[in-house]
């Protein structure tokens, strides 16, 4: 095992990396060590976007990532998206338009939504935050409703 190389937190809270194997993936420490399970493990590969998570308000795909690789940063899972700036506004509009089914999916791609709001600013087009969500796969919604929340969110529409 290699020391870690600085301090990361997870939703405000210090890890610490003490007995993280070198090729123990960020998905892993998050489900198993830290007990929070919001974040999914879909596919292992990348291709599902059920473990995205932000690490410095930017998406991440936590089932590529090894835990003791990050610098020192701060991540962000579901149960913490309610302390970023977008993360309350992504939440609502999921619930608002019913996009939250059997939520397996869910969390990710609010996850998603909320890092490419961090990144784009308030108020970015619906267009684009839907043209950067195909790595978010959904197997019993069909998306429309996904979309409709997307577009809320775009409008700025809380209600």
């Amino acid at each position: 095992m290699s020391a870690p190389g600085g301090m990361l937190t997870v939703n405000g809270r210090p890890l610490d990396r003490t007995g993280v194997p070198d090729s123990e993936r960020l998905l892993d420490t998050l489900r198993w060590r830290l007990g929070l399970k919001g974040t999914k493990e879909g596919c292992r590969s990348g291709d599902c976007g059920a473990c995205t998570v932000l690490v410095d308000r930017r998406s991440v795909l936590s089932c590529l990532v090894l835990t003791n690789d990050l610098e020192p940063s701060e991540i962000t899972t579901i149960e913490g998206v309610r302390t970023v700036p977008s993360g309350a506004a992504v939440q609502a509009a999921f619930v608002e338009e019913s996009a939250v089914q059997c939520g397996y999916c869910t969390p990710g791609f609010v996850m998603a939504l909320a890092g490419l709001v961090e990144e784009l600013g308030p108020g970015a087009p619906a267009e684009r935050l839907l043209d950067d969500l195909p790595g978010n796969l959904c197997r019993c919604t069909g998306y429309a409703s996904i979309e409709r929340a997307v577009r809320r969110l775009a409008a700025g529409d809380d209600r």
